[in-house]
């Protein structure tokens, strides 16, 4: 199927979201999608799923104009969507999950069970998704279950194959298996839209590649000719340096030690388990995993979120244990949290007000009990000038900031701080490639003044740019210990998919 788009425009009260959009995906091909955060690639693909209705522009499928007032018809047009966080249950089977909505029934109106196994086992094998189509799916791994969600789409008929962000969650291994069920699905004559922030892969799995900036395509480029900085100055609008400039470390005295730390749920079930290693002054240690494998209860722990079962942790030689977060952060613990809207700020707070959200209760920000607002809106009209927070408007609310503009806000309020030890998590997820390059120079700078930093990454690009010592977690261990100049991302991924030393 050929799949046009013409003229798109998509409004919202205040934005335009998409301009006069244009591009062409034609069978047999993949069409790579690139942009910053809010260039307007999410409502362009919820527009061509049904989600919302375009108020300008065409959508036409083998050059016949589509009308598609919901989901529905664009799926029964031959749409699919497979999304960055997969839409399965956990506690379903393979098949059960792929038929759900569309269950093949026998007399009774009862789930044809056998019917379902065999029409998941066909479309697997027909393109090569090997997959147990009984296995419980919170049994399988992050790589097997988006073969799920393919099959999926496939057995509605889908032809036209929208992927958002579809290796955010793979280890290099799993990539380059997906990039194989690409390959045949291209072959097969499906039309697909690969969208992505990684250059890299755009520039390895496209035929074309189409650039969004402020709701406008700005251009199209040749994989074959581009390269990863072209690309990343045709989506910001300026030259982007994609190197980080990394000096050999100068390391001082331990910060940061844990000993034996384990973490465990409300039934004893460890989230972490035995976790030791040491985080020195002037070093900066990367914590590689896929999602889900004891991270997120590392750095809670850490910073105080969560109790410890067994072990020590210490700072600058003392044991913190069992100090509050209150009391570790006035210590001398900074923390940018692993996702900025649940826990990095408060929407509806000012962008002043969400600058001393760790601080309003000491001077010069609070005397007597009451804010003292001149002082709060001189600090932060200078945050939002030293860390490039656009719009510099401190009135202005979190939630109207960009994704990019939000987390330099929150390392603004982080990063200001003396204090010996910066834990990050997830620094730039979900950001835009200028906003990831201004946070890795702050991060370097904090580095080169002798700070320590624990980086939690599930980017592997990323960790190997930043980290002086690489960490692996799997399922709540340290399964490795590497430093980048002496391991390889494709070494990297087989422990983070379980392999041990």
């Amino acid at each position: 199927m050929e799949l046009e788009l013409r003229g798109i425009t998509k409004r919202f009260p205040g934005v335009l979201a998409n301009d006069n959009v244009n591009l062409t995906a034609r069978s047999g091909m993949v069409l790579a999608l690139i942009g910053e955060n809010g260039a307007g690639k999410s409502t362009l693909m919820n527009v061509l799923s049904g989600l919302y209705q375009p108020d300008e522009g065409e959508i036409l499928i083998d050059g016949v104009v589509q009308k598609f007032p919901g989901p529905g018809a664009a799926i029964a047009a031959g749409i699919g969507m497979v999304h960055q966080h997969f839409m399965l249950i956990p506690v379903f089977s393979v098949f059960e999950n792929v038929v759900l909505g569309v269950e093949p029934t026998r007399t009774g109106g009862l789930l044809d069970r056998k019917k379902a196994r065999i029409e998941v086992k066909e479309i697997s094998e027909k393109y090569g998704l090997a997959v147990d189509p009984d296995a419980l799916v919170e049994s399988l791994p992050v790589g097997i279950q988006q073969r799920v969600e393919i099959i999926k789409v496939l057995l509605r008929g889908a032809q036209i194959l929208v992927f958002d962000e579809p290796t955010a969650v793979l280890t290099p291994q799993e990539v380059e298996e997906f990039f194989g069920i690409v390959a045949e699905l291209k072959a097969r004559g499906a039309t697909i839209i690969f969208i992505t922030h990684k250059l890299k892969e755009a520039l390895a799995i496209a035929d074309d590649i189409t650039v969004l900036r402020d709701g406008k395509v700005v251009g199209n480029a040749d994989p074959k000719t581009a390269t990863p900085e072209a690309l990343a100055e045709m989506m910001v609008g300026r030259p982007i340096d994609l190197v980080v400039d990394k000096t050999e470390a100068v390391l001082g005295a331990p910060v940061l030690e844990l000993k034996g730390v384990t973490v465990t749920d409300d039934f004893g079930r460890p989230y972490l388990h035995e976790v030791s290693f040491q985080v020195s002054a002037g070093e900066i240690v990367g914590i590689a995993g896929i999602q889900g494998n004891g991270q997120t209860e590392l750095v809670e722990v850490i910073t105080g979120m969560m109790s410890l079962a067994e072990g020590t942790i210490s700072f600058e030689g003392a044991d913190i244990s069992h100090l509050s977060p209150r009391k570790r952060h006035a210590a001398g613990m900074a923390h940018v949290p692993e996702d900025r809207n649940e826990s990095g700020m408060v929407g509806s707070f000012t962008v002043a007000e969400n600058l001393i959200l760790d601080s309003y209760y000491t001077e010069p920000f609070s005397k007597g009990g009451r804010l003292q607002r001149a002082d709060i809106a001189a600090s932060a009209i200078g945050l939002v000038e030293a860390y490039d927070v656009r719009p510099p408007h401190i009135e202005n609310t979190g939630s109207a900031l960009s994704g990019g503009n939000a987390q330099k806000m929150i390392v603004a309020r982080e990063f200001s701080r003396d204090v010996p030890l910066l834990v990050c998590s997830q620094p730039t997820r979900g950001i835009d490639v200028g906003s990831i390059e201004y946070i890795h120079e702050q991060i370097m700078r904090k580095r080169q003044e002798g700070k320590a930093i624990l980086i939690v990454s599930t980017e592997l690009d990323e960790i190997f740019a930043l980290s002086d010592r690489i960490l692996v977690l799997f399922d709540g261990k340290v399964v490795a210990e590497r430093k980048p100049a002496e391991t390889t991302p494709a070494e990297i991924g087989l422990f983070m998919a379980g392999k041990t030393t």
